[in-house]
This record gives C-alpha cells, structure tokens and sequence, in this order.
C-alpha cells in the first residue's frame, strides 16, 4: 500500500486504495465515493469483530461523507471565497514547488510550468462549483485539494485533485 503525504506538512492525503488517475502528470484525480458509517468505526476488508462487542442497542453517532476525506482525516477549509484569493494561494504553493522541484528535479520544472498552467486554467473556470480541503494539521501553507462532483456512469461522484509534485509517496 502506498500513502501520499503533503511535502510541507507531512500530512497523510490520500493511499491508492482508491481509484486513482494522474491528469497531465500534474494532478493525482482520486475517485472516492460517499459513506455512511458509526463514529470511530474504521472498515478494514476481512475483519470479523468478536460476540463479545455485538451491538447493544445503544444510540451511537454517525458520520457520513466523502470515503477519502473521512479515512484520512482531510479538513474542509472555507478560506477561498472566489478565484482571486484561491489564485493567490496558488502562486505561493507553485513558487513552493517549483524550488523544491528545482532542487530535486531540475529537468522537470519546465514541464510542470507548462502542463500546470493548462490543468490550473481548467479547473479555475469551474472554481464556484469546487470544495477545498487541507490535511489533519489544517495548514494552509501545505497542500489543498480540490473536489468536486462530477456525473460519470448516471451517479454524481466525488473528485478529488491533489498536486502530484507536491506529494511524497511512503510505502508500506
């Protein structure tokens, strides 16, 4: 399994355990889906909890939403109120890249610039319809992803977008 982490924050974003395709070698879409399931409750494929814990009848609370946001504890920031300040986040993040790319793989900034500039373009023009999340820490500083809603196969589903060069993959 691998886990992707914010470069900045170290913040865990998302495994390949979901659906994932790179756009344009810049940005990772991972496919989530949305779920519903008790508070504290973590789904693990093969696992059989003992007689002894059977529900006891008791009320408990449940939390619902996206699969990649809940398990990787992502947190929905509401500080892009429009394009302008999303864009100028943007800018900070890119030159923060960009010297880390710089640094480690000089031969790929000009690539990235180019194929940035185009992903970026397109997105910017369905901003309104985009949610914005950062990583456990809440840094706004490190990686935000973006995600919106998009109808494939007649069933609306969530997407998110995550920086490929502002990732770091740990395996495990």
């Amino acid at each position: 399994m691998r886990i992707y982490k914010d470069i900045f924050t170290g913040d865990e974003m998302f495994s390949d355990t979901y659906k994932i395709k790179l756009v344009d070698d810049v940005i990772y879409e991972v496919y989530g889906k949305l779920i519903q399931r008790k508070n504290g409750e973590i789904e693990i494929a093969g696992f059989n909890p003992s007689a002894e814990e059977a529900d006891e009848g008791t009320d408990e609370a449940v939390e619902s939403g996206v699969d990649v946001v809940l398990n990787h504890r992502l947190q929905e920031s509401f500080a892009f109120h429009d394009k302008k300040s999303y864009t100028l986040y943007l800018k900070d993040f890119m030159k923060k890249l960009v010297a880390k790319l710089e640094e480690n793989s000089p031969e790929e900034v000009e690539v990235f610039k180019k194929n940035m500039n185009k992903v970026m373009k397109e997105i910017l023009g369905r901003f309104k319809e985009l949610q914005f999340f950062t990583g456990e820490s809440m840094d706004i500083d490190g990686h935000v992803a973006l995600m919106e809603y998009r109808e494939i196969d007649g069933q609306s589903v969530p997407v998110l977008m995550f920086f490929k060069h502002g990732l770091e993959e740990e395996k495990f």
